[in-house]
This record gives C-alpha cells, sequence and structure tokens, in this order.
C-alpha cells in the first residue's frame, strides 16, 4: 500500500487511533519524506511509542514499494528494449543474448535488494560457513629474543618507525605482520568471508532511548502491531546487561564486566586450517578462533542464535539473554551481529550518539532514519558522554607503570617506540604536577598520627581553556594525535598493562595496596583508558570545553585526592556528524520546549524557519486532571522551599501536616518528589521525630525511594501490591487506605516509571528542583549558554569565576547566576522545570486515567493575567498549563477541589 500525502493511512495501528495519535503519525510521515531534523512533542501516555513505530515503519514500507515499482518498471523497459536488440540480431548467438540480458536483470535486483532489502530475501548465503578470523604471522618479531629474559618476552613492544614522519598516518610497526587475531567476538573489526556476510540494508531504523526499561517498553509495543512479523528487529545493549557468564557478572560494576571480557576473548586457542599467500613479504594464516568465554567458544552456537532471532520477531533485552542462556551461547556479540541485515534497530543513546560505539558496533546510519525519543535532555546528556575523567591515582598508578617498563626494558626499545615513550612520561608527569604541589607529590604516608588519617582536605576546583592548559604545562609544542595514534597503533597499553600486572603478583604488598587506596577495585586497563580519553579531549578545538582542575591536599594517611575533567560545551559538532549521515533525525518526547535552547546548542546552523516542530495536547478529557499551585499550608504558613529556607523545622512540619490532610482525601497512591535524597532523608527524620510519620502511616503505607537501582525495582513492586490490594480487600475490614511514595527527582522513578491508575491519583513536586549551584561544571555550562549568539565564534565566557576557590561555594555560583542577562538564566530555570516536568508526567498514563498534581511552593502561584513570561508555570507542559488553578486563598480551598475532583472520577470509573 502507498500513502498518497493527503490521505495517510496507517493500518498497522493495532487500535482505531485517536485524532492527535492520527495528527502526529502524519507529522512524523511528512518530517520522514522531508528528511533533516524534526522535533515532535506528544505528552506521555498519548500513545507516542505507538505511533512513533507504525508511521516510521508504515514510511519505510511504501519507500520499498515504490522502489518495487520503479525497478519493476526499469526492468520492463529493458526487456522491451532487448526485445527490440533481438528483432535485428537473428544472426547472433541465443547463449550470447540470454547472458547479456540475465546480467542486466540480477544486476537490477541485486542493486535493490541491496539498498532497500525486500522482504526477508537477504538471508545468509550461507548458514554453514564458518566465520574465520584471520591472523597475520610474524616473521622477524624474534630478532631481540636471546637479548631478552625468556618470561618478559612477550611484553617488549616491537620495533616502531616514526623519527621522519611526513604524514600523520606514517608512523607504524616494522613487523611484516601482527599477532594481531580477530574473532566474532573480538573488540576490533570483523573479518568475514564474504559468503557468510549478511547485506547491509541502507534503508534502516536506529531507535535509541535513555534505558534499558524504556526500550523493553518500545518492543512491547512494537508486539502489538503487525510490523512485528514482517521486519528483522535487534535490540543492543551494554554487556552487563547481556552478559550471561556467571563468573563475569559477579565482578559487579559494568567497566570490569568490559574489561574481563575482552580479555576473555584474547585468550583464545588457533587452530591453523589453511595458509594463503598474501605477497612476498608474509603468509596469511586462516584460522579458527577459540574465545576464552566458553559462551563463545563455538560459532555454531552464534549462527543458531541468529537464526532463532529472526524466526521469533521483536525481542527485548530479557528476551535475548533467556534465548542465548537456553542456548548456551553470548546474546551480546549474537544480536550486534544482526546489526547489517535489521531493519529496524533499537538502542540505548551511549550505542547511538558516541562515534566510537557507533564505530565499534557497525553502525552504518547513511541515508537511515534516526529517532532519539526521551530528547528533552539530549543536549546535556550528548554532552555528558563526551566527557573525560581521571583522578590522581589513577595518573599515579599508569605514570609508575610506565616508568617502571621503561626501566625495565629501554635498552631494547628501538628509537620509534623510546622517543614515544619519554613523550608520554613527559605528558602524565605534567598532568600529576597540576594536582599536588612538590611538597604533597608523594603517596608515603609522612604521617605518625593514624587517628588523623581520616581527616578531609578541602577541594580547590578551577577551570581553564585547553589552550591555556596545554601552554601552562608547557606540553603546546607536543603532537597528541601523534601520540594518541602510537598508543593505539603498537599495542603499548596491553604490553605495559600487562607487563605491570606480572610485576605486581610477584609483590606480595605494592604500594598501593598498602596504603590502602585501591585495593581490588584498582583497574589498569580502566586507568589506561581515562588518561587515553584525557588526551583525546585535550586534541578538541580550545573552545568546545573546558578543563576542570580538583584539587585536595593529601590525607595525613598520605593519600592523594583530586582529579582532572574535560567538560565538553557544545554538541554541535558531535550532533552535526548523525545528521550529516541519516536521512531524517527525529526527537520525540513528553515536553521538548523550550525547542530554541535545544536548536542552539545542537544544529544553530539549522535556520528556526527550517525545523519541523509538531506538538499536541493529551488523550484525556480536561476533568481527569486537577494541577494546583499550592502557595500556603493547612497552618497557613507560606511554602517556601528555596535554598535557603527549605531545611527550618517549621517549613518541614507544614509540609508534613499537607500531607497529613492529603492522605485523608486522596484514595491508592500518592507519589511525592523531593529535590533530592538528602533532602528527603532530612525531612523523613524530622517527621519521624514530631511523630507526623506515624499519624501519615494509620491512613496509608510509606514507601522510600532507594539510592540503588537494583533494590527500585523491590520498592516498586511492593507498593503497587499494597495499591492492588485494595481492590481484593472486603470492604468491611478496617485498614490502609493506599500508600504513599516518597521519591527524588532525577532518580530512576522520576525517569521513566509509570504510575498509572491507582500508583498516582496525586503528584506532590516538593519545591522547584534547582540543580546545585556550586557545581563548577554546571556553571561552566552556563557561562558557555550566556555566551550563545555573540559574534565572537569562539565562545570565549565573558562571566568570570575565582581561579580557585572552595568546591561547594554556592555565594560564588550565586553572584555567576545573577551576572547572566538572559540565555545562561535561563537554562539554569530550565533545567529545573524540564526535571519537574519529567516527575509529574509518571501519571496520566491512558485515556481513562486521572490525578491531581499538587506544585508545593509559593513560587508556582501567580495571578494568570499579570504572568510573565518567564514564569516556571509558563514552561508547564500546554495541558497542564491550560488546566492550572494558579492561585487558592487557603489550603481549605485546595481541599474542597481534592474532595469534588475524586468524587467525579469516581463516579465515572
Amino acid at each position: 500500500m502507498e500513502n498518497e500525502a493527503n490521505e495517510l493511512k496507517f493500518p498497522g495501528f493495532p487500535y482505531i487511533p485517536y485524532s492527535i495519535q492520527m495528527d502526529f503519525m502524519k507529522a512524523l510521515y511528512r518530517s520522514l519524506d522531508k528528511g533533516g531534523v524534526s522535533m515532535l512533542e506528544s505528552p506521555t501516555g498519548t500513545g507516542k511509542t505507538l505511533s512513533i513505530i507504525c508511521s516510521s515503519l508504515q514510511w519505510v514500507h511504501d519507500q520499498r514499494q515504490k522502489e518495487r515499482d520503479r525497478a519493476k518498471a526499469e526492468l520492463d523497459r529493458n526487456q522491451s528494449q532487448r526485445d527490440d536488440v533481438e528483432i535485428g540480431s537473428d544472426d547472433e548467438p541465443d547463449w550470447m543474448r540470454n547472458f547479456v540480458a540475465n546480467k542486466e536483470v540480477q544486476k537490477q535486483e541485486k542493486k535493490v535488494k541491496k539498498k532497500f532489502g525486500l522482504g526477508k530475501s537477504n538471508e545468509r548465503k550461507n548458514q554453514d560457513a564458518e566465520i574465520i578470523p584471520l591472523v597475520l604471522e610474524e616473521e622477524d618479531f624474534h630478532a631481540k629474543k636471546d637479548e631478552v629474559g625468556l618470561n618478559d618476552e612477550e611484553f617488549l613492544l616491537e620495533d616502531y618507525e616514526s623519527e621522519d614522519e611526513v604524514t600523520l598516518g606514517s608512523g607504524k610497526s616494522k613487523r611484516k605482520a601482527g599477532a594481531c587475531l580477530v574473532s566474532s567476538s573480538s573488540d576490533e573489526e570483523e573479518e568475514k568471508d564474504g559468503s557468510d556476510e549478511e547485506e547491509e540494508k541502507e534503508l534502516k531504523i536506529y531507535f535509541c532511548s535513555r534505558t534499558h526499561s524504556q526500550l523493553s517498553q518500545f518492543i512491547k509495543e512494537l508486539r502489538k502491531t503487525s510490523f512485528t512479523n514482517e521486519i528483522k528487529v535487534v535490540c543492543l545493549g551494554s554487556r552487563k546487561n547481556f552478559c550471561i557468564n556467571e563468573d563475569v557478572l559477579k565482578l559487579g560494576n559494568a567497566t570490569r564486566i568490559n574489561e574481563r571480557c575482552l580479555e576473555l576473548q584474547k585468550s583464545r586457542k588457533n587452530e591453523v586450517s589453511k595458509i594463503k599467500n598474501i605477497g612476498v613479504k608474509g603468509r596469511l594464516r586462516r584460522t579458527k578462533a577459540s574465545s576464552g568465554c566458553p559462551m563463545l567458544r563455538k560459532h555454531k552456537p552464534q549462527r543458531q542464535f541468529r537464526d532463532e532471532i529472526s524466526q521469533l520477531g521483536a525481542l527485548d533485552i530479557e528476551d535475548l539473554v533467556q534465548l542465548g542462556r537456553s542456548m548456551g551461547t553470548c546474546p551480546y556479540y549474537g544480536s550486534r551481529s544482526m546489526v547489517p541485515a535489521a531493519d529496524l534497530v533499537v538502542l540505548p543513546y551511549q550505542s547511538l550518539l558516541s562515534k566510537s560505539s557507533r564505530e565499534f558496533l557497525g553502525l552504518n546510519l547513511k541515508n537511515s532514519i534516526v529517532i532519539i525519543d526521551e530528547a528533552h535532555n539530549l543536549a546535556d546528556s550528548l554532552l555528558s558522554m563526551h566527557d573525560a575523567k581521571i583522578t590522581f591515582l589513577e595518573l599515579d598508578h599508569v605514570h609508575s607503570l610506565i616508568e617502571k617498563y621503561f626501566g625495565r626494558f629501554r635498552n631494547l626499545l628501538g628509537p620509534g617506540n623510546r622517543r614515544y615513550i619519554q613523550t608520554l612520561m613527559v605528558v602524565t608527569w605534567a598532568l600529576l604536577q597540576t594536582l599536588c604541589s612538590d611538597k604533597d607529590f608523594s603517596l608515603v604516608n609522612t604521617c605518625q598520627d593514624e587517628g588523623r588519617a581520616a581527616e578531609v582536605k578541602p577541594m580547590f576546583d578551577s577551570s581553564i581553556a585547553i589552550n591555556d592548559f596545554l601552554f601552562s604545562l608547557n606540553i603546546d609544542n607536543i603532537n597528541l594525535v601523534k601520540l594518541l595514534q602510537y598508543i593505539k597503533e603498537s599495542n603499548f597499553i596491553h604490553k605495559v598493562s600487562g607487563y605491570g600486572e606480572k610485576v605486581t603478583n610477584l609483590q606480595k604488598h605494592s604500594v598501593l595496596n598498602n596504603s590502602g587506596a585501591c585495593g581490588e577495585e584498582w583497574s589498569t586497563l580502566s586507568s589506561f583508558r581515562a588518561l587515553v580519553d584525557m588526551l583525546v579531549s585535550l586534541t578538541n578545538n580550545d573552545g568546545e570545553g573546558r578543563i576542570i582542575i580538583s584539587k585536595s591536599r593529601p590525607t595525613c594517611s598520605g593519600r592523594q585526592g583530586g582529579f582532572l575533567k574535560y567538560v565538553m560545551l557544545t554538541g554541535e559538532k558531535v550532533f552535526s556528524e548523525i545528521v550529516d549521515e541519516a536521512h531524517a533525525v527525529i526527537l520525540a518526547g513528553g515536553t521538548l520546549q523550550p525547542i530554541e535552547e535545544t536548536r542552539e546548542r545542537l544544529f544553530p546552523w539549522l535556520p528556526p524557519s527550517q525545523l519541523h516542530f509538531f506538538s499536541c495536547s493529551h488523550i484525556v478529557p480536561p476533568e481527569s486532571i486537577l494541577p494546583i499551585a499550592i502557595s500556603r499550608g493547612p497552618s497557613g504558613q507560606l511554602f517556601d522551599f528555596s535554598y535557603s529556607s527549605r531545611s527550618s523545622l517549621k517549613m518541614i512540619e507544614e509540609l508534613g501536616l499537607l500531607l497529613c490532610n492529603l492522605v485523608a482525601v486522596v484514595p491508592e497512591g500518592i507519589v511525592v518528589f523531593f529535590s533530592s535524597f538528602e533532602y528527603e532523608g532530612k525531612v523523613y527524620d524530622a517527621w519521624k521525630t514530631s511523630g507526623i510519620l506515624e499519624r501519615i502511616m494509620k491512613k496509608k503505607r510509606i514507601f522510600r525511594e532507594p539510592r540503588r537501582n537494583p533494590e527500585v525495582e523491590l520498592v516498586l513492586r511492593e507498593y503497587k501490591e499494597t495499591i492492588d490490594g485494595l481492590s481484593t480487600r472486603p470492604k468491611d475490614v478496617a485498614a490502609h487506605s493506599g500508600a504513599i511514595l516518597l521519591a527524588v527527582v532525577g532518580g530512576k522513578i522520576s525517569e521513566g516509571i509509570n504510575f498509572s491508575d491507582g500508583m498516582g491519583r496525586c503528584i506532590v513536586m516538593v519545591g522547584l528542583p534547582y540543580p546545585n549551584p556550586s557545581d563548577i561544571e554546571l556553571i561552566e555550562r552556563v557561562k558557555y549558554i550566556e555566551s550563545l549568539g555573540e559574534s565572537n565564534s569562539m565562545k570565549t565566557p565573558k562571566i568570570s569565576v575565582s581561579d580557585e576557590y572552595f568546591s561547594g561555594d554556592v555565594q560564588v555560583a550565586f553572584s555567576v547566576l545573577r551576572s547572566c542577562k538572559r540565555r545562561g538564566k535561563e537554562y539554569y530555570e530550565n533545567l529545573c522545570m524540564k526535571a519537574v516536568n519529567q516527575s509529574i508526567g509518571r501519571a496520566i498514563r491512558h485515556i481513562k486515567d486521572y490525578a491531581a498534581i499538587l506544585l508545593v511552593d509559593a513560587r508556582y502561584a501567580s495571578d494568570s493575567s499579570k504572568r510573565s513570561f518567564s514564569h516556571q508555570t509558563n514552561k508547564l507542559p500546554q495541558w497542564i498549563k491550560d488546566r492550572l488553578v494558579p492561585t487558592t486563598n487557603s489550603y481549605g480551598e485546595v481541599h474542597r477541589l481534592l474532595h469534588q475532583f475524586f468524587k467525579f472520577n469516581k463516579k465515572g470509573e
């Protein structure tokens, strides 16, 4: 079926769509026709995900149908032309005419299939073919074998030519063939036999969201449609979420799981199966690679895993993990191998937005569709994943390892290796010097009084531009690009870390373990990775970011603190790489406004007139939502949860009295959002002491959001069971009337957990959750955004901050905010209101749902006729803003409105 421009139809939608859903799907379809960047806003609970699926896949379906029609027409024309030629070519042999005709047909069909992946015709050409990695045979690596002890030979770097570099890529190993093994489970790009390749589908949809739970929800919605059996879908995720090797999973930490996974794949056995000449300089040995991980030792289960995915249709991460366990093969690499043949790739932010991740996963965005969901904080999310940080301990560890390695192999290394290793030691030493003074530069315990070891020393934070930082360290003349190239090409990290691990194992007590600084959590590879990330950051343009220097004096135990961090300030370059490749980039979310801020930070080259923006209202009727700005509590106390007032016992007690009244009028579940875990804990303890907690618990059970994510699921399950139990409890049995969940803005509960029906009859937002103003990274972003729009392309911030100040100095931060004229201040306020909108959007999940939303702070209240454009409530979603009760004379009026609201909606159930 082909959609006409004015009569778009979406037969894949499993229900009769509401008008706003139809409008959303049409807007998305036309955005895909147009290409480029579009922003589509639809409130949570309006079926946004289902609308995205049905509209985007229908567009792909229609494009493929058009291509089929074009291909058929072209084939018909070619056939007609051949018929005309045959009439006048009777003397030409039949076999020649047939050969030319068949070749043209096959060529055209292959072109169409490769571009648009029609149906499932491009299955694997040979399902039984082995993926045979390549190993390059070494011939002269052992030239210095006699000079090195047998036990240390494996750690010696091969000669590296670099003295007379002319071009950037001239530095290379002298070896004729490197001992580099690549398999289907390796960290490098696969070298595959042509007979076992999946043909890449160019017209592909990449859907990404922030969390794995959101991706699982997307798959569940996809299963409701007819597309689930018509397309190939693959879901990608992190090793931590996919790994089924119990020994690796026990490590817990995501970084350690990643490193252990890669280490296991380096410990593989090679069986020579084929030798093939590659020229006069060496030979190519084809080997069957066996991974050190038991889940990747056999290739046959991996092929069976891919076949099973193709047959079962849309599977989420949990399904893939379960399938991998049942088949005894790795679901992480199994799902990755499905990417080329997939029509739809579902993946987290990091995998799509990071260029290195895209290259690592083999994602080709050329002419594809990129849909980024939950895009309300896209700019900050994108920037944060490109930050780089290295601590003093990591720097000291890396520098020490390089020194030991150089001391051991100095006389055996070639001039190229010696030069680069010495350069790297200069750089690491210079970075270390920025974090401490000469007198503090020691990890040796100089304090005899161990009782003072836990003494906390103050932190000093400062920021500096990249070029100024390099000049201050006197390393501005070092070519960091070539140094990074050397690290990558020479296998330097694995040689040095391998040697360091051996030395550490031989020593019963290392200096670091004696200091108690690292213990089992120490990771050499992650330390090197942090160094490389920092060096990469230092190659960025001067105006793209800032270097944060955080110093702390060592404690009496000799433990040194502090860190260096690169903070990226603009995502324009990173985002443009995606936009330039893709056919269309769609930013979707429940609340995307203000869109101008997003445009300025991510795609300022795009004129506002060319940005396609669509927004729709909510599906629920006006009487199903009651948003109220509450300025006073039951005793008449003015609610002021600003930084200077929120900790007063009067304010905390008045909030408790409000909750005591709410539990009497609100049925089922109430979710209360606080600005931080610290403040929630302070309020809870005060209520417990004053007896307010006991009063609340007579009506409703109280649950608290835990800090640790794994524990959140348990709390939510118990909270839901309490709410669900109300419907099955006999009416004559006196018990709780529901439950209260105390949650935190920015926590897991506020980001993607749905509180439909009784789980969220009332959402209470306590105060305005502004981010911590004393965070120097935030202040740097505020300063940069304030400078946007200036003629100076370097965007050098004009707002000055003291070169050095105590970390947590709120007054300095407030002085920066006060000096902002417009953009910086708006950005700070937008961060707050985006968090508010995200939290209160957890309620109202379907058309028959209803809930009250209480904004508890006098700053929310206002006279709507006198409300300024910059007022907080003007940044609420339109569907809430239109129904907001902006001011009340007393709490009694609030109580009356709530009573009428729940009475009316209870009758309608």
